[in-house]
């Protein structure tokens, strides 16, 4: 049966029903991009046409508008961001790029609070694209975002939807080499501080570290969450310590919860290195600066960011983009492990 427009209250569900297509995809055509297949594109415009589906941002971009701007959304609390040398590495490499093209960035620092302010100002038409640099499985609001306008996350998404963007690293082998590491410096009893396991990237590397134990016939030594903070990272080595008895070897998913263990161990007199091995993940500024020299998994988060930005910018020129991009991680040795 024919469905009858619905003269200027169509929703944007209805014209993907007419058209066939996903709703994300008539975001996209709405919203300017090239980066949708020529029939798709005609079945979006003939059911906008039908329907008479015109909202604002529709006919600003449906005139071939564009505002040349791109969104940097970070979803974390404003102490977390600048609080983590991991961002300013990712940012640094999304600005390289970014500041070499014809577009502008603008960074929006969405905690749970301000989303709903985030989401409402780009859906008001102020950005072409989107980065999202962190994401947990409670940001609910970052699937919105992707029917609004086209995004790249830096990280696997918690739900990956066929058209997403990501670019991320092996977190999976990279917890899987730190843990084969120790394996292969002898140690046998050996735990973890993970990050939040509402994060990706924090069940990825756990995953790597369950799985490097079980192909030893091992058992973790213990597993608590650090929150990918330095507090977090110092709390959780204090539980550690006080289950007993002290593992040999400890995989820390990241470099600043390690500097939170570090002065946990100091405050009880022992040290990274000499009572326990401590292996981290990042190879941040941090690593370098803690004493002894923190041995580490690399992941290349420079890199990361300007992948992210350039994936954007492909999809925005409507030239053929990589959906996912996966880099790798090696161990960096030093003094700790």
């Amino acid at each position: 049966m024919e469905l009858a427009p619905v003269r200027g209250t169509a929703t944007i569900e209805e014209v993907a029903a007419r058209a066939g297509v996903s709703r994300s995809t008539v975001s996209r055509v709405v919203n300017g991009s090239t980066a949708v297949s020529p029939s798709a594109l005609e079945a979006v415009r003939r059911a906008i046409d039908e329907l008479q589906y015109v909202p604002n941002r529709a006919a600003r971009s449906l005139a071939s508008r564009q505002t040349r701007s791109i969104a940097l959304v970070i979803p974390e609390q404003t102490d977390r961001f600048f609080g983590d040398p991991f961002f300013a590495s990712i940012v640094a490499g999304i600005g390289e790029v970014i500041s070499a093209s014809d577009y502008v960035m603008n960074m929006l620092i969405a905690s749970d609070d301000a989303s709903a302010k985030a989401l409402a100002y780009l859906r008001g038409g102020s950005v072409d694209g989107a980065i999202v640099a962190s994401h947990h499985t409670s940001d609910t609001f970052l699937e919105r975002l992707a029917d609004v306008v086209p995004v790249v996350y830096g990280g696997r998404p918690s739900r990956v939807r066929p058209d997403d963007y990501y670019v991320d690293v092996d977190n999976v082998e990279g917890g899987r080499v730190a843990t084969g590491y120790l394996l292969g410096r002898g140690h046998r009893r050996i735990g973890t501080i993970s990050g939040p396991l509402d994060m990706p990237a924090a069940i990825d590397r756990l995953r790597g570290f369950r799985e490097a134990l079980a192909d030893a016939g091992l058992e973790p030594a213990a597993v608590e969450d650090g929150d990918f903070t330095e507090m977090g990272g110092a709390l959780a080595m204090n539980r550690i310590l006080a289950a007993g008895p002290l593992p040999d070897a400890l995989f820390v998913a990241s470099d600043l919860m390690a500097r939170g263990a570090y002065t946990a161990l100091r405050e009880r007199g022992l040290e990274a290195g000499r009572d326990i091995a401590i292996i981290g993940f990042d190879d941040s500024a941090v690593s370098t600066a803690l004493h002894p020299a923190l041995t580490t998994v690399r992941q290349p988060s420079l890199s990361q960011g300007r992948h992210m930005a350039s994936v954007l910018l492909d999809i925005l020129a409507g030239r053929p983009a990589v959906h996912a991009t996966i880099l790798p991680t090696e161990v960096v040795e030093r003094r700790s492990a």
